[in-house]
């Protein structure tokens, strides 16, 4: 799946091709997972540095895609989903508060 490639929007515009990725994904016990049945959730960059979103899915009728997002936005979900990342994403430790 590594070569796998989604169609990533900006602002609802589909602008080119990012590889899928799955790594905010968590075990459940049973399956890999988002939080939500049958969904799946990465994070990546663009060649020129831009952070996108990847939304898998599992459900007949639906299609993988990404979507360009904010850092902000992408800080956030990272350590919601799944911190254990976060510095690999962002090459710096979680901010203390």
């Amino acid at each position: 799946m590594s070569d796998y490639k989604v169609t990533c929007y900006e602002n609802g515009k589909a602008i080119g091709m990012v590889k899928y990725t799955d790594n905010l994904d968590h075990w459940d016990g049973s399956n890999w997972t988002c939080g939500s049945p049958g969904r799946h959730l990465g994070i990546g960059r663009t060649k020129d540095g831009r952070y996108y979103l990847c939304h898998g899915t599992q459900w007949q009728g639906e299609r993988d895609h990404a979507e360009i997002v904010s850092e902000e936005e992408a800080r956030e979900t990272v350590l919601h989903h799944n911190p254990d990342v976060y510095e690999e994403i962002f090459n710096e430790a979680i901010p203390e508060l």
